[in-house]
């Protein structure tokens, strides 16, 4: 699955969450949110942890 870069951006910009925010609140590392936020392959579980560390659905972060 891939992540949308531009809407998992929005989200954390109406939130106001930085990198380090998001790394702290999924609990995985930086290089790991590096791949969502690039729209690489990852695995549904992750997108989900950082879905549910940015307090949305997943389906507001995934690619369409």
């Amino acid at each position: 699955m891939k992540a949308d870069r531009r809407k998992v951006e929005v989200v954390m910009a109406r939130k106001c969450i930085s990198l380090p925010d998001l790394q702290e609140a999924t609990q995985m590392p930086k290089s790991t949110i590096m791949k969502v936020l690039k729209g690489k392959n990852v695995l549904p579980a992750t997108l989900g942890k950082v879905a549910a560390g940015l307090k949305v659905d997943v389906t507001d972060i995934i690619e369409n």
